[in-house]
């Protein structure tokens, strides 16, 4: 089976789904290396009433352990939103390599929406983007998530 883009995101958007099952905002997310998947998380912040419990922040910790270092730099993330400011500052300190996106995020997206983190030259370390993968059914997961939420209150 040939692995790309999509494959990997499809498996983020599976992470995202976990996400929903436990009444979190979907996001999900995959850290691969050599074409395997070395982490996988969801968002967890109102499990862990934890501000830090985003999706790319468990799954960079994930592989971290994994591979005992603190620098990705031979990696791919694959998170189902536009990253943070937090998140992209946490890809960026990390050296990932590359990161690749599905659905825009207007009010915090800190790569292309809100603000472009990871385009200032100053950073000793770039970062090759794609956003849109997928775009669709993450912003699907996403708009239904929140109409159920505004629906239930």
């Amino acid at each position: 089976m040939v692995k790309d883009d999509r494959y990997f995101m499809k498996q983020a958007l599976k992470e995202a789904k976990k996400a929903i099952s436990r009444g979190e905002v979907p996001v999900g997310c995959v850290i691969v290396k050599d074409n395997e998947i070395i982490a996988r998380s969801y968002n967890k912040r109102d499990q862990k009433k934890d501000v830090l419990g985003h999706a790319e922040i468990g799954a960079i910790q994930k592989a971290n352990k994994k591979l005992n270092a603190w620098i990705l730099e031979d990696c791919t993330i694959y998170v189902t939103l536009e990253p943070c400011l937090m998140c992209a500052g946490a890809i960026l300190q990390s050296r990932i390599k590359r990161l690749v996106y599905a659905a825009k995020e207007p009010k915090f997206g800190a790569v292309e929406s809100v603000a472009r983190v990871l385009d200032n030259d100053a950073w000793n370390h770039k970062i090759e983007v794609t956003g849109g993968v997928l775009e669709e059914e993450s912003s699907v997961l996403l708009k239904s998530f929140f109409q159920k939420l505004r629906m239930s209150k």
